[in-house]
């Protein structure tokens, strides 16, 4: 065809999007098609509808999302005359809160530790303990309990005893020991049911026979000296040889003291009697011999001086003064029997015993083990009796008493009931420290609560049963001095339309911004709305 055919030939009429919907339809119309397998299929068609309408469709997309970005905007954006009358004061009204019913209570509130009581950090005296101080024997077990007369450890194959008392054993105690000390053995021995005759506060062999028979029981031989038999017998042996020393003293004492024998008589008076003979004899053979009869005299008195001499009691000075020094020896000899005595006797070493007081004792931690060497603390015990403990303002102590209830909850969010045991008021007038016992605890519940800290509440005044209450801002004072409330009916927003009334009350406690009331004129009941504000 020539150029100028195809420009005079007229142009197509611009086909609508009624037209070109039209013949999609027209072509999608099953009656008018052909078999399917001779034509398109129906997704096909529509799929021509997009492809042929793109920009259609996108035009249409844009306006949707103009639409929703309009929408979000005239919800965020506030004109500004709307914003002044947003920021407008809402019309004056009433600030009401309803009337409560139920029980009230002023209550101390404070934060309490739970724990053993009395806990306490356990070490042995290291006077006598062996050069290895290992322990030998099985340790306690941590939760397990310390009875009196129990062996808490075994060291160097000895035991370590735990007896009742407050004094720390500081020293070993033997026979002839005395002290405060002793006096609490002896007391400790009667409390575990080892009978102690002696009274006092002097280790004597009482003592000694109930130290054996503590060691006895518990399987242990008491400790004694190992050289004490050697210096008894030799103390012993002492003894019997001053004896014999004393006797042979006596003796020779007795003897000196009876005068002369019967034999020294006869003899002194035998020399006498010739003497007197030979004096005669003189006489009678040389009467003229003055010299003879001279000398023959002085024989005669002679053997009388020794007669009066060998007759005369004899000075027994020396031989009493060796009575005493036998004697005397005799003394010392059984003083070291004594004391050898009393060295042979059971004694109790410090590192063998543990004073612990408020038994039984329970043990929260062990520090050894067997096989280990014995350095510093052992174990850590504590009181059986599980003990809340926590501190508040003295100004709240003050208005507790020993013996008060207060309630902690329980792991399972149940409260259990505690008394106060001990206040201790601060010297200073800061925080004082108060101890409860809480009521029967079972096994799971004292395992699941040592070492937490939970909430105290201790009552310290409350009302018998339910009571109406109001806060102390509803309260206001009346001409006469008398209390009342302002009770609203309507809606308190509605200050124009409102109606309120003035109830006159009686108060009572008050506890936590809130104090009871009792109506006196007018009506009050729970839910009432009292105004406490405008």
């Amino acid at each position: 065809m020539s150029r100028r055919n195809r420009a005079t030939q007229p142009e197509p009429a611009e086909e609508t999007l009624a037209d070109r919907l039209l013949t999609a339809g027209e072509a999608a119309d099953p009656s008018d098609q052909p078999p399917a397998a001779a034509v398109p299929s129906q997704v096909a068609g529509w799929g021509r509808v997009f492809r042929g309408n793109r920009a259609l469709w996108i035009t249409a997309g844009v306006a949707v999302v103009c639409l929703l970005a309009g929408l979000l905007v005239g919800r965020f954006v506030v004109s500004p005359a709307d914003a002044a009358a947003a920021a407008t004061a809402p019309a004056p009204g009433y600030i009401t809160v309803p009337v409560e019913y139920g029980e009230l209570s002023n209550d101390v509130i404070l934060r309490g530790q739970v724990g053993y009581a009395d806990s306490v950090e356990v070490t042995l005296a290291d006077s006598e303990v062996a050069d290895a101080a290992v322990v030998t024997g099985k340790a306690p077990e941590v939760g397990s309990e310390l009875q009196a007369r129990a062996v808490a450890l075994e060291i160097a194959g000895r035991p370590v005893f735990v007896l009742p008392g407050g004094l720390p054993a500081y020293r070993t105690l033997r026979a002839g020991m005395s002290g405060p000390d002793v006096r609490q053995l002896k007391r400790a021995l009667r409390a575990v049911g080892i009978d102690v005759p002696s009274r006092g506060d002097r280790f004597d062999r009482a003592t000694a026979v109930a130290v054996r028979e503590l060691y006895r029981e518990a399987g242990y031989t008491a400790p004694i000296d190992a050289s004490a038999a050697e210096t008894l017998s030799a103390a012993r042996a002492a003894v019997r040889d001053a004896e014999q020393a004393l006797t042979q003293a006596r003796k020779s004492l007795a003897e000196a003291g009876s005068g002369p024998s019967a034999v020294v008589r006869k003899q002194a008076n035998i020399a006498v009697a010739e003497a007197r003979r030979a004096l005669s004899d003189a006489r009678k053979a040389s009467p003229r011999v003055p010299s003879d009869i001279a000398r023959a005299r002085d024989q005669l008195t002679l053997a009388k001086l020794q007669r009066t001499e060998s007759l005369r009691r004899p000075d027994l000075t020396a031989e009493r003064a060796g009575v005493r020094s036998a004697a005397e020896q005799l003394d010392a000899a059984r003083a070291q029997v004594r004391t050898a005595e009393r060295a042979s006797l059971p004694f109790l070493r410090a590192s063998e015993v543990l004073f612990l007081t408020g038994l039984p004792r329970r043990v929260d931690a062990v520090n050894v083990g067997r096989g280990d060497v014995v350095s510093g603390p052992v174990m850590s015990v504590s009181g059986a009796r599980i003990e809340l403990s926590g501190s508040a303002a003295d100004a709240d102590a003050k208005l507790l008493e020993l013996g008060d209830e207060a309630f902690f909850d329980l792991p399972d969010g149940e409260p259990h009931r505690a008394g106060i045991t001990s206040i201790d008021l601060s010297d200073s007038g800061g925080r004082a420290t108060i101890r409860f016992t809480p009521d029967r605890l079972t096994p799971t519940q004292l395992e699941q609560l040592q070492g937490s800290n939970v909430r105290v509440r201790i009552p310290v005044g409350a009302t018998v049963g339910a009571v109406l209450s109001v806060p102390f801002a509803a309260l206001t004072a009346g001409p006469g001095g008398e209390s009342r409330v302002e009770v609203v009916s309507g809606d308190p927003r509605d200050i124009e339309h409102a109606q309120t009334a003035l109830v006159v009350v009686t108060t009572g406690l008050a506890a936590d911004g809130y104090v009871e009331v009792t109506p006196v004129q007018g009506g009050l009941a729970a839910g009432d709305l009292v105004v406490v504000g405008r």
